[in-house]
């Protein structure tokens, strides 16, 4: 794997390196711009809130459903190092129904590098859900390495509730819809600073119609999927499309790494 284009500041001794990276040398390619080992502010509100997607060459983000039927040897790397330093796994319960998500999330070795570091040894796992329509026997819930945080709604079925709060920790961010600044607020109160989201669209498209997304790293995987997979943001329609700024590109056996500034909606 190459780095084509820098991104912020780092270690990294040229912006064209065509050896190949190490682990090490990833994690501090995507470190977060002004973070610093004892967690310093991120952005605003001292948070840094980065959404990691896969998509084919014509724009799908699923295939037959999932998203793992895209993803490279290289991208399936860097799905896992991304995870290794965040303080927060954030995920909406779309993508939980259709992935899974039962068990350890990170490997050992990266259990090894978050104590080296003082890090707790799995970062913390978020689930939205504005309707709780969640099984709260699924392996999500039976075989979780830490007891999940659950963003939920004010609206949301009692009964349910009743059922979840004995697997989770249910927090209301919202009436209607778990709302982004209410997430994120949240989330510094259980003292987050890094939170990596891998999805789904719908929660992308309510951070980018909100302005409260951060980052986006998107793999472009070199492939034509056809079909009716998706796109990586659903949801609204926004009000007018969200700038981003490229300050990172990784390129490896034809597929793109790109690491996106979101900058505006």
């Amino acid at each position: 794997m190459r780095a084509l284009v820098h991104p912020y500041p780092s270690g990294l001794a040229s912006p064209t390196l065509t050896a190949d990276l190490t682990d090490d040398d990833l994690v501090a390619f995507y470190a977060p711009p002004g973070q610093d080992q004892r967690r310093g502010d991120l952005s605003r509100d001292g948070l840094w809130v980065r959404f990691n997607f896969v998509s084919s060459a014509d724009g799908a983000a699923t295939v037959h459903g999932r998203s793992d039927g895209l993803g490279t040897p290289a991208d399936q790397r860097l799905f896992a190092l991304l995870r290794r330093p965040a303080d927060v796994i954030l995920v909406g319960a779309g993508t939980v129904r259709a992935e899974g998500y039962g068990g350890d999330l990170v490997s050992a070795e990266d259990r090894a590098w978050r104590e080296a570091r003082g890090l707790p040894s799995h970062p913390a796992v978020a689930l939205v859900s504005g309707s709780l329509d969640l099984d709260p026997e699924s392996t999500f819930f039976t075989t979780a390495p830490v007891r999940p945080l659950l963003l939920t709604t004010t609206g949301a079925d009692a009964g349910r509730r009743a059922a979840l709060v004995e697997v989770a920790d249910v927090v209301d961010c919202g009436s209607d819809q778990a709302e982004p600044a209410r997430i994120r607020a949240v989330l510094a109160e259980h003292g987050h600073r890094l939170v990596h989201s891998e999805g789904g669209p719908t929660l992308l498209g309510a951070f980018t119609a909100a302005g409260l997304a951060d980052e986006l790293c998107l793999s472009l995987s070199p492939l034509l999927a056809g079909g009716a997979g998706g796109r990586i943001i659903g949801g609204a329609d926004l009000a007018s499309p969200a700038g981003m700024d490229l300050v990172g590109l990784l390129e490896e056996d034809g597929a793109l790494f790109l690491r996106y500034r979101v900058t505006a909606p």
